[in-house]
């Protein structure tokens, strides 16, 4: 290990774990400041490192999917809502397995993860203003159907630089939630969807997997640990009082000076 290394191992597990729960694309912040940091890796570091913010988010929730898990026998409730999170993350199962392949094929480049940061961040901004009727205090009562849609919208976030979080909290507005219950929804949800895309994807390349910088995996996983920690902890009463303009705002300036670097440097 070198100290510019250790110093991109660094930067990519903060990148990862401060992106990965915000409406920013993680994604599409790690493919851009791993291009233009010349970091190369053979996928076992980010999908290692992305392992350390799940662990973040389960950690924050602990307590909170420990009381869920045993009210299930007994409480309407609590099956409704386990059920509802299983419905909305069936999509995106459907959805990855369908179109991984293409996707990575055509669209994990530079200028698509730009302009999908724009465009994320111009509805993001929409939304925010949008005077969508509430009707719905919290995630755990929506119906069904409302689950799916929500499920359906996440799909959009196999694109680079669209965000899961993001099209997540947009869907669950959009059905009725308040920003607070939309961005709580947004983490549940990625409890199943990242624990299943960290399972396949291992599944498919633990055998290529090269752990020769594993120091440098375990680095990143550290940062990216601690800093969702950070996130998980504070985005809902950020959203509650701010809303959710200043992410709009990064990604529109993050997307452009993305697109500027790589048409004037590579």
């Amino acid at each position: 290990m070198t100290l510019s290394s250790i110093l991109e191992a660094i930067i990519l597990g903060v990148v990862e774990g401060l992106t990965e729960f915000i409406p920013v694309s993680s994604t599409g912040h790690l493919l851009l400041a791993s291009h233009f940091l010349g970091f190369e890796s053979d996928g076992s570091f980010e999908i290692l490192i992305q392992f350390g913010a799940i662990l973040a988010l389960l950690a924050v929730y602990a307590e909170k999917l420990w009381r869920i898990a045993m009210a299930v026998p007994t409480d309407k409730q609590a099956r409704h809502f386990v059920i509802g999170v299983l419905v909305a993350f069936l999509p995106a199962v459907v959805c990855g397995v369908l179109l991984e392949h293409t996707m990575k094929e055509y669209l994990f480049k530079v200028p698509v993860v730009c302009y999908a940061l724009i465009a994320g961040g111009l509805v993001l901004l929409a939304i925010d203003e949008f005077k969508i009727e509430k009707r719905y205090t919290n995630c755990y009562v929506l119906p069904l159907p409302a689950y799916l849609k929500i499920g359906i919208i996440q799909c959009l976030s196999m694109i680079p630089g669209v965000s899961r979080s993001g099209s997540t909290i947009v869907g669950g507005m959009l059905v009725g939630l308040d920003k607070r219950s939309a961005a709580e929804f947004s983490f549940f949800l990625a409890m199943p969807t990242m624990l299943g895309a960290f399972v396949y994807e291992f599944a498919k390349s633990y055998k290529t997997m090269s752990f020769e910088n594993l120091g440098l995996t375990a680095i990143g996983f550290v940062t990216a640990f601690i800093s969702g920690l950070f996130v998980v902890r504070s985005l809902l009463d950020f959203v509650s009082k701010r809303g959710f303009a200043l992410f709009g705002w990064w990604r529109i300036l993050v997307g452009v000076i993305g697109l500027a670097a790589y048409y004037t440097v590579g």
